[in-house]
């Protein structure tokens, strides 16, 4: 550990440190310890099978292959990332860790590392990709009971929040004692919110993070879900980001802007002179629309994902791109030069940030440099078309496993392992017997 490190964590009275990395799901997963024993200079060892875990916590048949001896890797702190936990009772920091083999080489199942790489491909070009995500999210009543349907909080007048609230600022309003508490940890972690609006669900709400460095801002968002999470618990109340939460109320996106600056100049490559759209630009999105469909189940990871792909409900059904148009995958906001960006509004809330982020850049990329053009830009309603998005999990498995062009750009022991994790969770899935199956074909079939 650095002096400085050193030096940040006595200037703050630091007692405890949670070391946390983002596992394949995008949970925090790491060791406590006091702040006397992180200052020590040896690296803290997890087992590399973390990577391996399903959300159910059952490994994949593929752990032994990978792992027969369980070994340990070293997770290096991140000096970068270091916060107070603002909810903590005792002076308490959290620091993101990096993940190695013992001969300091990095683990290619490490979303993190996946993120790097594909930051490390368009340095390569000179070229710094740029990031802003959106994150959608519901306020729940508390529910212990994961058999009983989830309901919709009372704010703070004792009502319940009607349904198209679309950026109503009472609505907000209804819940202003959690976001209070919830900008005032956003502050003290420094994560910076550009906005807070309510989305057109029952007590949905979206929040909107600056724009910035695609590893920066998948830091920040990994920590903001556990930030509202717990805000959110302060007041009684659950914070989700799970897609599809409650039956007829939209689901929950997590929209990714990206645009890519020359690394040099600092000027958007995206744009030309009088502020349109060049053949770069062109070429990211021919590459969104091309191989998104390969990445569907990086960026919609569960079965429940796919129940918020619904036309009409707030989310894309199809890759088409068009300007200023919410209803495509792909929309090109109104921009001055400088900001010209491509809006990625496929993924679910439910992503790993680092896996999601990297996936949209890994797709633009191929596209950029493969040179490939897109379709022409939409100019009505993407709901009038076909749907395109698949809407089976597992078949969105077997085209990631299949696609050589993410292959090289991701790594083949990352997709494998996160194909296989996601097999055994769809396994999982298959054994649960739906009130729908017992309600409709119990007595009917």
């Amino acid at each position: 550990m650095s002096d400085k490190m050193k030096d940040w964590l006595a200037s703050h009275r630091v007692t405890e440190v949670e070391c946390v990395m983002p596992d394949l799901a995008g949970a925090a997963r790491g060791k406590i310890m006091p702040a006397t024993k992180f200052n020590s200079t040896a690296p803290m060892r997890m087992p590399a099978s973390i990577f391996l875990q399903s959300i159910t916590g059952e490994y994949p048949d593929l752990y032994d292959e990978l792992t027969p001896l369980d070994e340990d890797m070293l997770l290096i702190p991140d000096e970068a990332t270091i916060r107070l936990v603002p909810w903590a009772k005792e002076p308490t920091a959290q620091v993101i860790h990096d993940c190695v083999d013992k001969k300091g080489k990095p683990i290619g199942m490490s979303p993190r590392h996946v993120l790097r790489k594909v930051i490390a491909l368009y340095h390569d070009q000179g070229w710094k990709p740029v990031v802003a995500p959106e994150l959608e999210f519901y306020l729940l009543k508390r529910n212990p009971n994961p058999n009983k349907p989830l309901e919709a909080p009372k704010g703070r007048t004792g009502r319940l929040d009607s349904n198209g609230q679309s950026f109503s600022i009472d609505a907000v309003n209804e819940f202003d004692p959690c976001f209070d508490d919830m900008y005032d940890f956003c502050e003290e972690q420094n994560l910076e919110i550009d906005t807070l609006i309510h989305e057109e669900g029952r007590a949905q709400m979206e929040i909107n993070l600056l724009h910035g460095d695609p590893l920066e801002l998948a830091d920040q968002a990994f920590l903001f879900k556990r930030t509202i999470r717990e805000a959110a618990l302060q007041h009684n109340m659950y914070a989700t980001f799970m897609a599809k939460p409650m039956e007829s109320q939209p689901g929950s996106a997590m929209h990714i802007h990206q645009s890519v600056e020359d690394l040099e100049t600092g000027e958007n490559i995206f744009s030309t002179k009088q502020g349109k759209p060049n053949d770069l630009l062109l070429s990211h999105i021919a590459g969104l629309q091309n191989f998104q469909p390969h990445a569907m189940a990086l960026v919609s990871p569960y079965v429940n994902s796919y129940r918020r792909i619904v036309r009409e409900m707030s989310a894309p059904i199809n890759f088409h791109w068009g300007f200023d148009n919410r209803t495509t995958g792909f929309r090109v906001p109104d921009n001055e030069p400088k900001s010209m960006r491509v809006e990625n509004r496929i993924a679910s809330a439910d992503v790993n940030p680092y896996i999601a982020i990297a996936a949209s850049l890994a797709c633009g990329y191929i596209g950029m440099m493969q040179k490939l053009k897109p379709t022409k830009p939409l100019k009505g309603s993407a709901y009038n078309e076909p749907f395109q998005l698949s809407r089976h999990w597992y078949r969105s498995l077997q085209r990631l496993h299949d696609s050589k062009e993410l292959r090289d750009v991701l790594g083949d022991t990352f997709v494998d392992v996160y194909v296989a994790v996601k097999e055994v969770e769809f396994d999982d899935f298959l054994n649960v017997i739906t009130p729908w199956e017992r309600e409709h074909l119990l007595l009917k079939v």
